[in-house]
C-alpha cells in the first residue's frame, strides 16, 4: 500500500459520523452474487458476506445446495502517511467477480475507486498518529473472504524536496508538481473583446486583465454559477489587485511624451491597467483550469470606476473635490497591493502607494500650513506625477479623467473648483463584492488612510469584536489593527447584504497602532481625536476632529509614540493560534542608521551585491515579526512580540545577520506576501503552512524572487539575543532583541522560484487545499519592447521563445500530481 495517483476524488475534513464511499455495499454485493436464494438460513446476507465462505458453506451444506470455492484476498501490509496525502490501497483476490473496499475504523474518509482492487483517499487532519482500518471483501459465485488493512496517519508534514535557487526564466516547482497560466495581462474577459497580441497595440483594458497582478482570494461558487458557495473548490471567483505596470510594454515602442505631453490613448490604457479584478475560473475533469471570458460575474474596477465613502470621514471637507463636493464619492482605485477579506464573503482592497501618481509641487502659497504638513507626510510632493497622466488634453473638454491627477491648488481656487484634495481620495481600504459585480466599492474610512498594505482579519468568536491587521509600506512607518465596535454575530456570515453588513463591522470602531517594547511586549495605541495628544493643539498637525485623524492617520501615529518599523507590508494570522505575523521587507542606512536599531528592528549590517560587491547597509534582507494578543482576544490592547525569521543568504554571518541559521534550502531575502492556508483543509489545520513570497532586490544576484512553505512554531519558542551590529567605517553597536526557534529542514524550505526580474505576490487555494494559485508580477521590468529580459509565461512552455516576446504578469496555477494538499 503506497502512495498512488488516483483518479479525481472529493475530500472531507475528517467528520466520523459518515462514511462517505462509492463502494458497492455488502449488501448489494450478496442480493448481486447470491439471487438463486433471498435469504440465507440463520443470517441475513450482510452477516454472511462479513464472516465470509465458511458461512456461506454451512448454510449451503444444510440446504444441499453446491458452494464455490472461497476467494483467497490480501489487503496489502499496513502504511504510515502523514495528514492531506493521497493513500492508495492496493488488494488482491484470487478466484473473485466481485471486490469492495469500506472503512471499519478511524475517522471517517472520502474512498475513491472503492469498487475495484485499488482504493484511494486523502488522509485526513489529525493532532496525534491515528490508526484508520479498511476491510477488503471479495465474493465468488456464493463465497466471500475479507481482509483488512491499517494505515496510520501522522498530522500534516512539508512533503516536497526543496526547490534549489535558480535564475531561470520559469516558474520552479517541486517534482510531483504541475504548474499552469492564467489571467496573463491582457487576456480578454468580456464577451467580444479580441485576444490579447502583446505587440501594444491592445485596447480596451476596462475589459482585459490589468498588470502587476498582485494579491488574490478565491471565492467560491455554487454549481449553478451564481451563488456563493464558500466550500467549492472547483468553481469560483479570482479577486486580484493590479498594482502598477510596466509602461514600456503596453506600447509598441513604449510610452511617448511629446513636449510634456502624455497622449490620451496611452494614458488611458495605463490608467486601466492599474486596480482590481474578477474573473470566474473552473477547473474540468482533468484538473485543468480556464477562465470563463464571457461570465457575468466578470468585472474590472479601474481608477475610473465610480466608489463611495463610508464610516467617519464621509462628507469632510478634506474629501470634498469638483466631483463630488459633498465629500461622499470618488472615482476609482489604484496602487492596489496586500488585501484582506471578510467572513460574509467581500474582497477588502488596499491602496498603498497611491501617493506618486499625483502632480503636486510648487503650490504651497495657496495651501494652509496643515495641508502643507500632510501632503509632505504622505509624500505628494512630485512635479509631474507618476506617467504624467495630468498633462493629457483630453479630446473631450469637460474630461476630468486627467486633470484629476493634477493635485495643485489654484490662486483663488478651493476643494470644489480644482483637485487639491484628490489625494485625500486615495489611501484607503476598499470593500467590493464579488457576487454582485454591478454593487459600488465602498471606501471604509473608519480604518484610516495609509498607505495600506495588507488589511487581514484575526479570529471571528461570537460576542467578540473582530479586528483587522494593516501594514503601512514604508520605510519607518507603522502596525495598525482596527477594531470593529460590533461583536460578531454568527448569523451574518451568510448576509446576503454583503456590502450592509460591512457597513456593520467597518464602519465604527477603533484604529490603533502598535508600540513594540524591548522586553519582547507591546501594546495598542488608540487614534481617536482628543486622547493620546491627537487635539487641536498637536504638533505639528493640529487636529480637526476625528475624520482628520483618519484622513491623517500617520501624523496621528507619530504624535502617539508608535514603533517605526522596516517597511511594514502583509499581514497573517494563523488560524489556529491567533497570532499575527508581519513582514518588515527591508530598509537601508537612512531609514534605520547603525544608532538607529530597535528590539523590533534589531540589525543593521552589509550585504554586499553583485560582482561588485556594492555595498549596501542597513537591513536589506529584512525580517517577520509575529505577536501574540493578550488572551489571543482581538480586543486585547496589549500583545507579546518575537521574530520569527530573519531574512538572509546562508552564507552570512551567523551569529549577527543570518540569526536564524537559515540553509541554502531556506534562505531569502524581502519577504513581502504572507498567508496562511485555509483552515478547511489539513495544510491549515493543527499546525498550519506558512507561505513567505519575496520581493527582493538585494539577493537577486543569486536567485530570482521566490515563494517558501513554512510549519512555525508559537511567539516565545526561543528566547533573548543580542547581535552586534555593523556600520560603515568599522562602526558597530549591540542590540537587544528577542528571537524565534531556529526553523529546521522539516519545518522551513523553498517551493517556488519565479522568472527573470519577477516579484512572487498573491497567494491563495481553495478550500480542499489541492490548488493554490500564486502571483507572478513584473517578470521582465527591466528590459524594453526591443529587448525584453524575460518572455514569460511564453517561456513557461516554449522552450525558445521569439526574441522580443514581450513579458506578462499572470496568476500560475499549481496542483499536486497525486491529487494531494499541495505543499503536503
Amino acid at each position: 500500500m503506497t502512495d498512488l495517483t488516483p483518479t479525481a476524488f472529493g475530500y472531507t475534513d475528517g467528520d466520523t459520523d459518515t462514511n462517505r464511499t462509492d463502494a458497492v455495499s455488502l449488501n448489494e454485493l450478496a442480493d448481486q452474487r447470491l439471487s438463486r436464494r433471498q435469504t440465507l438460513r440463520g443470517g441475513s446476507a450482510i452477516v454472511a458476506a462479513t464472516l465470509g465462505g465458511s458461512m456461506l458453506a454451512a448454510c449451503d451444506s444444510s440446504a444441499g445446495v453446491a458452494t464455490d470455492p472461497a476467494p483467497t484476498v490480501n489487503a496489502g501490509g499496513a502504511a504510515t502517511t502523514n495528514a492531506g496525502r493521497v493513500v492508495t490501497l492496493n488488494g488482491t483476490a484470487t478466484g473473485a467477480t466481485a471486490v469492495s473496499w469500506t472503512q471499519t475504523g478511524g475517522p471517517a474518509v472520502t474512498l475513491t475507486g472503492a469498487g475495484g482492487n485499488t482504493a484511494s483517499f486523502l488522509a485526513p487532519s489529525v493532532t496525534a498518529a491515528t490508526v484508520l482500518t479498511f476491510q477488503f471483501a471479495a465474493a465468488t459465485g456464493t463465497s466471500t473472504a475479507t481482509a483488512t488493512t491499517t494505515v496510520t496517519v501522522n498530522p500534516a508534514a512539508l512533503g516536497f524536496t526543496a526547490v534549489a535557487k535558480n535564475k531561470l526564466d520559469i516558474v520552479t516547482v517541486p517534482a510531483g508538481y504541475k504548474v499552469q497560466v492564467i489571467n496573463r495581462t491582457g487576456d480578454p474577459i468580456a464577451a467580444g473583446v479580441a485576444a490579447y497580441k502583446n505587440d501594444g497595440t491592445d485596447t480596451n483594458f476596462a475589459q482585459r486583465i490589468g498588470d502587476h497582478g498582485d494579491a488574490l482570494y478565491w471565492y467560491g461558487l455554487a454549481a449553478t454559477g451564481t451563488a456563493r458557495d464558500e466550500t467549492s473548490s472547483t468553481r469560483g471567483l479570482l479577486v486580484q489587485n493590479h498594482e502598477n505596470i510596466n509602461q514600456q510594454y503596453l506600447h509598441p515602442a513604449g510610452a511617448t511624451n511629446v513636449g510634456g505631453v502624455r497622449p490620451e490613448a496611452e494614458a488611458l490604457k495605463e490608467i486601466e491597467n492599474h486596480g482590481v479584478s474578477v474573473t470566474e475560473a473552473v477547473e474540468d475533469a482533468n484538473r485543468a483550469w480556464s477562465v470563463v471570458q464571457n461570465s457575468s460575474l466578470n468585472r474590472r474596477i479601474t481608477p475610473n470606476t465610480p466608489t463611495t465613502f463610508s464610516g467617519p470621514a464621509r462628507g469632510s471637507d478634506l474629501l470634498k473635490t469638483p466631483f463630488s463636493t459633498a465629500g461622499t464619492d470618488g472615482r476609482g482605485t489604484i496602487n492596489n497591493c496586500a488585501n484582506g477579506t471578510t467572513p460574509w464573503g467581500s474582497a477588502l482592497t488596499c491602496e498603498e502607494n497611491w501617493a506618486g501618481y499625483f502632480r503636486r509641487s510648487g503650490d504651497n502659497a495657496e495651501r494652509t500650513a496643515k495641508e502643507v504638513t500632510a501632503l509632505g507626510r504622505y509624500g505628494v510632493t512630485s512635479g509631474t506625477g507618476n506617467f504624467g497622466w495630468s498633462t493629457v488634453t483630453p479630446a473631450t473638454g469637460t474630461n476630468t479623467t486627467f486633470r484629476r491627477w493634477d493635485a495643485r491648488a489654484t490662486a483663488g481656487g478651493s476643494a470644489t473648483t480644482d483637485w487639491r484634495n484628490e489625494p485625500n481620495q486615495f489611501g484607503w481600504i476598499v470593500e467590493i463584492d464579488p457576487y454582485a459585480p454591478t454593487s459600488t466599492p465602498k471606501k471604509r474610512t473608519a480604518l484610516g488612510r495609509l498607505g495600506h498594505e495588507g488589511c487581514w482579519p484575526g479570529a471571528f468568536v461570537v460576542g467578540k469584536k473582530p479586528a483587522w491587521y494593516m501594514g503601512d509600506d514604508s520605510r519607518r512607518e507603522y502596525l495598525y489593527k482596527f477594531v470593529s465596535a460590533t461583536a460578531w454575530a454568527a448569523a451574518d456570515a451568510t448576509a446576503t447584504n454583503r456590502l450592509a453588513t460591512g457597513d456593520k463591522y467597518l464602519d465604527t470602531g477603533t484604529l490603533y497602532v502598535a508600540k513594540f517594547n524591548a522586553d519582547g511586549t507591546g501594546s495598542w495605541l488608540p487614534l481617536v481625536f482628543g486622547q493620546n495628544g491627537i487635539t487641536s493643539t498637536a504638533a505639528p498637525y493640529p487636529f480637526t476632529d476625528q475624520a482628520d485623524v483618519l484622513v491623517n492617520a500617520r501624523l496621528a501615529a507619530d504624535v502617539v509614540g508608535a514603533t517605526p518599523m522596516d517597511r511594514p507590508e502583509w499581514t497573517a494570522v494563523n488560524p489556529v493560534t491567533g497570532e499575527v505575523y508581519l513582514t518588515l521587507t527591508n530598509n537601508n542606512a537612512a531609514g534605520r542608521p547603525l544608532n538607529g536599531t530597535d528590539a523590533a528592528n534589531p540589525r543593521h549590517y552589509n550585504d554586499p551585491f553583485g560582482a561588485a560587491q556594492t555595498a549596501s547597509f542597513g537591513n536589506p534582507n529584512g525580517h517577520i515579526i509575529r505577536l501574540k494578543e493578550t488572551g489571543n482576544s482581538t480586543e486585547a490592547l496589549t500583545f507579546n512580540w518575537d521574530i520569527y525569521l530573519f531574512g538572509a543568504g546562508a552564507d552570512l554571518d551567523a551569529a549577527n545577520i543570518n540569526v536564524s541559521g537559515l540553509t541554502a534550502d531556506q534562505d531569502f531575502s524581502s519577504p513581502d506576501g504572507l498567508y496562511f492556508s485555509r483552515a478547511t483543509n489539513a495544510a491549515g489545520q493543527v499546525k498550519p503552512l506558512l507561505w513567505i513570497e519575496t520581493d527582493d532586490g538585494a539577493y537577486t544576484d543569486v536567485t530570482n524572487c521566490m515563494l517558501l512553505a513554512a510549519q512555525p512554531g508559537t511567539v516565545g519558542d526561543g528566547g533573548a539575543r543580542t547581535i552586534t551590529n555593523a556600520g560603515t567605517g568599522g562602526a558597530t553597536a549591540t542590540q537587544a532583541t528577542r528571537v524565534g526557534a531556529a526553523p529546521t529542514a522539516a519545518t522551513l524550505k523553498r517551493f517556488l522560484v519565479g522568472p527573470v526580474e519577477c516579484e512572487i505576490t498573491g497567494i491563495d487555494t481553495t478550500p480542499d487545499g489541492r490548488t493554490v494559485f500564486v502571483g507572478i508580477q513584473h517578470p521582465g521590468e527591466g528590459g524594453t519592447p526591443a529587448a525584453p529580459t524575460s518572455h514569460w509565461p511564453d517561456s513557461q512552455t516554449v522552450a525558445t521563445p521569439g526574441a522580443t516576446v514581450r513579458p506578462r504578469s499572470a496568476v500560475v496555477v499549481i496542483t499536486k500530481d497525486d491529487g494531494g494538499v499541495v505543499g503536503l
